[in-house]
């Protein structure tokens, strides 16, 4: 891609990846007096659920592992067909539930909501379009504030998903913790675009294939990552905890095979970092962001000072990663193969 004067121009993916800090800020000014809002009328649920498809149902994986965790509430995912296909009618009486969609349109995840608001739930949608479909359906509606979102892999729309998220769980728990480290992330955010992870290019493009690990909320930023590689790169990557990948798929790691481990500074990131040197040992190309691990690599990270803020920033250092890396193989990530910015399914 490149500009009148021959110059390389930049991707919209990367314009809209330096975009995510001011994203984020918009999103804390304009939608968080709402949320806290929201959060009042949402009351005390009985428990979560989530609703969503590809890289927003990335981010519901998120606040499931934060309202598990912090909030002691069980989450959890919605499967669209139940209602769209098989038109089942699940039980979501006191539930809180969450229907993340960019585009507020597609018929499946619609279907969940008019279902859960029929059962008494107190159903939120978070979106980027505040006159879809989803914002008309939903008892109460985030607007992302991510702004415009020309690439079709999704950026600056999962960051903000997942913060707006946040700010919801932080109210409805009253954790001032959290809340005070969710007003620091876009400063965190521009020092995470920085981090240079371009030593993984060499072992990827040498097999073609790679594991993306983690735990926790750290899991939810693993299958986004390992979506991405395929999206943008046509490199196959799958991602497990560091738990499960010990169950079977750590056996066909050797010679050089790469790994991702994507450590955050919680209770799992020992575990992880002892997956990942076991991993090392077997002969796997090792790469981790943490510095617990002692034979394999460090790539650097953003220590953001809370558990939560922490593992979603390690996003946004890898989407300045693997944008240069679909650049580097050939690829423009702003129109991956076979796919297009809006899926509607039923």
């Amino acid at each position: 891609m490149t500009d009148t004067t021959g110059a390389v121009a930049p991707t919209h993916m990367r314009r809209e990846i330096e975009e995510i800090p001011d994203a984020a800020r918009r999103l804390l000014a304009e939608a968080k007096p709402l949320i806290n809002d929201i959060a009042g009328k949402a009351g005390t649920p009985v428990f979560l659920a989530s609703v969503a498809r590809g890289s927003s149902d990335h981010a519901a994986t998120f606040l499931k592992y934060a309202s598990e965790i912090y909030l002691g509430l069980a989450m959890a995912s919605l499967g669209p067909s139940v209602s769209s296909v098989y038109g089942g009618k699940v039980k979501l009486d006191r539930a809180l539930v969450i229907a993340i969609s960019q585009s507020g349109a597609s018929p499946d995840i619609l279907s969940v909501v008019e279902n859960a608001v029929e059962q008494g739930a107190f159903a939120v949608g978070l979106t980027n379009t505040a006159d879809s479909p989803l914002a008309k359906l939903s008892k109460a509606t985030i607007n992302i504030c991510a702004g415009p979102e020309l690439s079709v892999a999704a950026t600056k729309t999962f960051v903000n998903s997942v913060l707006a998220g946040l700010l919801l769980l932080a109210q409805v728990a009253d954790d001032d913790d959290l809340d005070r480290a969710l007003q620091e992330l876009p400063d965190h955010f521009e020092n995470a675009i920085g981090k240079d992870w371009g030593v993984l290019a060499e072992p990827i493009e040498k097999r073609g294939s790679l594991y993306v690990i983690g735990r926790g909320p750290g899991l939810a930023i693993a299958n986004e990552a390992a979506l991405k590689f395929k999206e943008t790169c046509q490199v196959h990557a799958e991602a497990y905890s560091s738990a499960e990948v010990m169950h079977g798929p750590v056996s066909i790691v050797e010679n050089g095979y790469p790994i991702l481990a994507l450590g955050v500074r919680d209770a799992a990131e020992e575990g992880l970092a002892q997956a990942a040197d076991r991993m090392a040992d077997q002969g796997g190309s090792v790469f981790a962001t943490t510095n617990m691990v002692k034979r394999a690599d460090n790539l650097p990270f953003e220590d953001t000072g809370h558990p939560l803020t922490d593992a979603l920033v390690q996003i946004v250092s890898f989407y300045a990663f693997i944008e240069w890396f679909a650049r580097k193989r050939g690829f423009n990530p702003d129109v991956p193969k076979h796919l297009k910015k809006v899926t509607q399914t039923v």
